[in-house]
């Protein structure tokens, strides 16, 4: 599953309060030699990027200090193109359309799969190398 991807020359923020779910994305990110780098609330996460080549960002909605819509929206005024997928234990009916409209270029769903993880973050690489 992991042969086709190979992002070594990608850095991948995952914006996460839970460690648990942190090592798991680690344990799934690293399998495709992508850096990752770990921020534990939003405002963790904005500074992260800021400090940070970052091609990707993973974000929780749901962190302390500062939720993952306002750092979003604070990652995409300073860099528009990078992609933020946006990851949440809530999903409700609508929810998806709802995220997508505020501004995350893509949305999974915990408990996460893996190759449908895998395939939303291709899909974030390969359009933004056109």
């Amino acid at each position: 599953m992991f042969d086709s991807y190979d992002w070594k020359d990608k850095i991948i923020l995952v914006a996460e309060d839970e460690e648990i779910n942190y090592l798991f994305l680690e344990e799934v990110l690293n399998r495709t030699s992508a850096k990752v780098i770990w921020a534990k609330n939003g405002q963790e996460a904005v500074d992260m990027f800021k400090e940070n080549l970052v091609d990707l960002v993973l974000m929780d909605l749901k962190m302390p200090e500062m939720n993952g819509y306002k750092a979003m929206k604070l990652i995409k005024e300073m860099k528009p193109d990078t992609p933020v997928i946006a990851q949440t234990a809530f999903a409700m009916s609508g929810e998806r359309e709802e995220i997508l409209e505020s501004g995350f270029d893509g949305y999974i769903s915990k408990p996460i799969k893996i190759p449908l993880l895998l395939t939303i973050i291709n899909d974030c690489f390969v359009n933004e190398s056109h």
